[in-house]
């Protein structure tokens, strides 16, 4: 997945050398020529710890003892609001890193500011098989006519179900097809004893999932003006409330509702969750720890299947000298590989996100042995982008509120919540 190979031209000899040095996409790192006696060092900042940090980690490593022409330092930098705005106040200041990770919703915004470089020309340079990366996870790596980031650790949300749970209660443990079968797995695991069907705080993801489910968008094709209020949407909030005031599905709120719907899942208070494709390993882990199986299933379709992409894209951040764009790119490059692809992919869960990786032996001996690795690649059959809006990640926080405020607090609709967003956002969007 991560490439090294990188060049210090002298100006006199530098189309010499680019005729003779140049590396393509097959090379191994140990071929890269350099003519610099001292390694140019670079930085990378990701999100994330647990399994996923032990991987940037472990890749980062593995990327320094394969060439000695680059050194990468990375640091993590929490989640990705964290990363984002640490990113954006280092560059501000002047120190900041040459390579770091933007989630899919944020490229367009970081682009438009100029904080990324577009790697088009690289990408030609090196004769890069645009062709292999898988197609519904190439949406949000294109800002405006260029290209501002590779796919590297990438996600659909997909269901997790209690194994043990489904079959104690007498549902299939392969879990709902249908949001008709989803509610009534929900009042079949709800009991007296506190425990309910699913444990699902307002995330906005999921939301755009189930909007697509039903047939509509939360923007229009420009992302000018929001069309989450219109029927597809209205429904998607209806389908969570109804559940909702029948008791069937927890939804928490504040910071750590997300940890809630994780800890109501391990202590089995909860049958079902939605949650990253990503999260794979440690549910797998968690349920082993606490005795019980868990399986995956696609988020359940209504008119049709659906879910948008998530995760990250690698991103070259900009104001950097030349020698160290090309040191960066020798970095997203190598990271993005096939077999890179592959160890992320099977230390984390997250998608592979090359065809050639998901094609190969490690990959398929993988969904062969642990058939939940693979339900995510199925999934991706109808699966799309995020919104590139500049102001989209703004606009998700209102939206989220009126979510909210039509499930919890009872005094709207859920048309009326979703008007006074759509006013609200529509402002921000043009």
């Amino acid at each position: 997945m991560w490439k090294p190979n990188f060049y210090v031209l002298v100006i006199s000899m530098s189309a010499l050398m680019l005729a003779a040095c140049g590396e393509s996409e097959g090379d191994s790192p140990e071929a890269t020529a350099s003519l610099s006696n001292d390694p140019i060092e670079i930085e990378y900042w990701y999100a994330f710890g647990d399994k996923i940090g032990e991987n940037n980690e472990a890749l980062v490593e593995q990327f320094n003892e394969v060439q000695d022409d680059i050194i990468v330092t990375a640091h993590y930098q929490g989640n990705y609001e964290d990363l984002h705005s640490q990113t954006q106040a280092s560059i501000a200041a002047g120190n900041a890193p040459h390579v770091t990770l933007n989630e899919i919703a944020s490229m367009g915004a970081f682009a438009e500011a100029g904080m990324t470089e577009d790697l088009t020309s690289y990408i030609e340079e090196d004769n890069i098989d645009l062709n292999d990366f898988v197609e519904g996870l190439m949406g949000n790596s294109y800002i405006g006519e260029g290209i501002y980031g590779l796919p590297y650790l990438r996600s659909t949300p997909i269901l997790y179900v209690n194994k043990t749970m489904m079959e104690e209660a007498g549902l299939d443990s392969s879990g709902p097809e249908t949001w008709e079968e989803f509610e009534e797995y929900a009042r079949a695991l709800t009991n007296d004893e506190g425990g309910v069907g699913m444990t699902m705080p307002v995330n906005i993801w999921f939301y755009e999932a189930f909007v697509k489910q039903s047939g509509g968008s939360v923007l229009n094709d420009d992302e000018t003006e929001a069309t989450f209020n219109e029927a597809p949407g209205v429904a998607a909030v209806e389908f969570i409330q109804r559940m909702y005031n029948e008791g069937t599905i927890k939804v928490p709120t504040g910071d750590e509702a997300g940890q809630v719907a994780l800890q109501d899942f391990t202590n089995q208070n909860a049958g079902m969750v939605f949650s990253s494709t990503a999260d794979l390993t440690n549910y797998l882990s968690i349920a082993e720890e606490a005795g019980f199986e868990v399986n995956t299933a696609f988020m359940p379709q209504n008119e049709q299947y659906g879910t948008p992409t998530g995760g990250a894209n690698l991103v070259m951040v900009s104001g950097h000298p030349d020698e160290e764009k090309k040191a960066a790119w020798e970095f997203i490059k190598w990271m993005t590989e096939p077999e890179q692809t592959v160890t992320a992919s099977t230390n984390t869960g997250y998608l592979p996100m090359r065809e050639s990786a998901i094609e190969s032996e490690e990959m398929q001996s993988l969904y062969e042995q642990v058939p939940q690795y693979k339900v995510a690649v199925d999934q991706l059959e109808y699966a799309g982008p995020r919104p590139l809006n500049a102001n989209y990640a703004e606009a998700q926080n209102i939206l989220n509120d009126a979510i909210t405020s039509a499930l919890i607090e009872d005094n709207q609709t859920p048309q009326e919540a979703l008007d006074e967003a759509a006013e609200r956002i529509n402002s921000l969007l043009k």
